[in-house]
C-alpha cells in the first residue's frame, strides 16, 4: 500500500509541475516571464530537461522573459538547488 501511495504522490508532483514549465505558452513577448518565473524555472530546471526530451515544445530556460531580472531568479535557484559543486566540496572537508 506504501509503494502506491508513493507512486501516486509522485506521478500527481510530476504532473503538478509539467503545468509550468518554460517554454508552454504562458508567457509571450507582451507578458514575458519575471524574478519569481526565473527562480520557479530554476528550481525545476532538471524535470524541465527530462520533460523537454519527450516535447520538444519544453526548455530549461523561456525564452520570453524580462531579461536580468529572470536571469537573476533563474541563476539563485539553479546554483541553490543543484548546489553548484560547493555543497560537495564542503562535505568532503569536514568528513577529513
Amino acid at each position: 500500500m506504501k509503494k502506491i501511495v508513493t507512486i501516486l504522490v509522485l506521478a500527481a508532483v510530476v504532473l503538478s509541475l509539467s503545468g509550468c514549465m518554460p517554454g508552454d505558452g504562458k508567457n509571450t513577448a507582451e507578458k514575458p516571464a519575471g524574478f519569481f518565473w526565473g527562480a520557479w524555472h530554476g528550481i525545476i530546471a532538471p524535470v524541465s530537461l527530462i520533460v523537454g526530451i519527450f516535447n520538444r515544445s519544453i526548455r530549461v530556460y523561456e525564452v520570453h522573459n524580462s531579461g536580468w531580472w529572470y536571469d537573476l531568479g533563474f541563476w539563485l535557484l539553479i546554483t541553490g538547488t543543484i548546489g553548484g559543486g560547493s555543497a560537495s566540496a564542503s562535505r568532503r572537508r569536514r568528513k577529513k
